[in-house]
């Protein structure tokens, strides 16, 4: 069985995204490549190019989610309040875990400043090491498992 919470950690300390990561460690899951899976998840990255909303770890989690326990019936309002539901529990966890689901608050919390827009930052040594984002991918993918197993 693949540690998808390892495999994402890997992922964002090679130059992904927090949303590409998280995304790409469910590849064996949800059935895409990693390049697809990787150029689907992009956007979303910083909290969604950088503005600083929700956080890029969660954003790929509710995509995991929908592919794989997902509603396809526009018009079913039970099957899409039954998988709300599910995205909310997942929010609620991350939440619990890391004290918020939006990237602005994460960074701050962990002493980084949260430009919004510009230029990604270069991923050097000192970027990993005030950065929380490779715990937070680690503990998104976690919880993920978590549900995915039930």
């Amino acid at each position: 069985m693949i540690d998808h919470a390892e495999r994402a950690r890997a992922l964002f300390l090679k130059g992904y995204n927090c949303a590409q990561s998280v995304f790409c460690a469910f590849t064996d899951v949800t059935g895409l490549s990693l390049s697809d899976a990787a150029r689907l998840a992009s956007s979303f990255g910083g909290g969604l190019g950088r503005l600083r909303e929700v956080c890029g770890a969660v954003s790929a989690a509710g995509m995991v989610l929908g592919l794989v326990k997902g509603y396809d019936v526009p018009g079913d309002r039970a099957l899409k309040a039954k998988h709300y539901e599910l995205v909310r529990d997942f929010a609620a966890r991350f939440r619990g875990e890391t004290g918020s689901i939006n990237c602005r608050e994460l960074l701050i919390q962990a002493g980084v400043m949260a430009e919004t827009g510009g230029e990604p930052d270069e991923r050097t040594p000192e970027y990993y090491e005030k950065r929380p984002c490779p715990e937070l991918v680690w503990r998104a993918a976690h919880i993920l498992d978590d549900m995915l197993s039930d």
